[in-house]
């Protein structure tokens, strides 16, 4: 099983995959997902070597990360810079898309799409995926998708064909100084509820107009790209437990996940 990005096999008709000692194989796309940018490919063969997943929840700013990639068909070229930033949103995908990159300095040039961003240990932690550039060259901003994400997505593709992907039926918004301040809380993170859904996950629990998610899981929200990750680790029939604040008390409440279609 190989992984690369959507915008890699886009509208390919016919995709080869060349390995480091220049073998090459015809590939069969088992599938993919737009909202992550990923696909899935599969050559036969046996005996290959692989990454391990690492976790990418236990990235820390600045600790050290290895890019590794063919930019502009340099072969298995290795950069190495550090984690810059985590659940970042460059408005790169389509309505829906699910961004929360892991920002590194590791040079990343065209070419190195679908490449591996390991650690230290040698763990795949990301799949590289962009690059912010106003010349299309490097200019010190390079993008990975979480693997903890990635994952997921993978797995749902080998097993279902497709992404399962779970959704909770609210609009939300990051929350400001503003928002902070109307409600009290003494930080200015989590996202904002602007609406819920009819006969939504979030609707069955109770969930409504105005409350604020602050942790999903026992992990903190601190805007909306990390949030939306956070659920879409998620399968429809997967219950999340969220808290939530509202008129300035906090408050723990388990939902089950919906589909996109607000069933099971």
């Amino acid at each position: 099983l190989v992984v690369s990005n959507h915008h890699v096999i886009e509208d390919a008709e016919d995709i080869t995959v060349t390995l480091h000692d220049k073998r090459e194989y015809k590939a069969e796309l088992l599938g993919y997902d737009q909202s992550t940018d990923l696909a899935l490919l599969k050559i036969e063969e046996a005996n290959l070597p692989f990454l391990f997943f690492g976790d990418s929840d236990s990235l820390q700013v600045g600790e050290w990360v290895l890019a590794v990639g063919n930019p502009f068909r340099l072969q298995s070229s290795v950069t190495a810079g550090i984690v810059s930033a985590k659940a970042r949103n460059i408005n790169l995908l389509q309505r829906n898309g699910i961004e929360a990159y892991i920002q590194t300095d590791a040079a990343v040039n065209p070419g190195n799409s679908g490449g591996a961003l390991v650690n230290t240990q040698g763990l795949l932690v990301g799949i590289i995926a962009a690059l912010m550039s106003e010349s299309g060259r490097y200019e010190g901003f390079s993008f990975a998708i979480p693997s903890t994400l990635a994952q997921k997505v993978i797995y749902d593709i080998q097993k279902f064909g497709s992404v399962q992907r779970g959704w909770l039926g609210i609009t939300i918004v990051p929350v400001d100084q503003e928002i902070a301040a109307e409600n009290k809380l003494e930080n200015v993170k989590g996202v904002y509820i602007q609406g819920v859904s009819k006969n939504s996950a979030a609707s069955d629990a109770g969930i409504k107009r105005g409350d604020i998610i602050s942790e999903v899981n026992g992990t903190e929200v601190h805007a909306n790209a990390d949030f939306m990750e956070l659920i879409a680790r998620h399968r429809p029939g997967e219950k999340v437990e969220l808290i939530i604040i509202r008129d300035g008390k906090e408050k723990q409440i388990n939902t089950t996940l919906k589909n996109s279609m607000n069933t099971y």
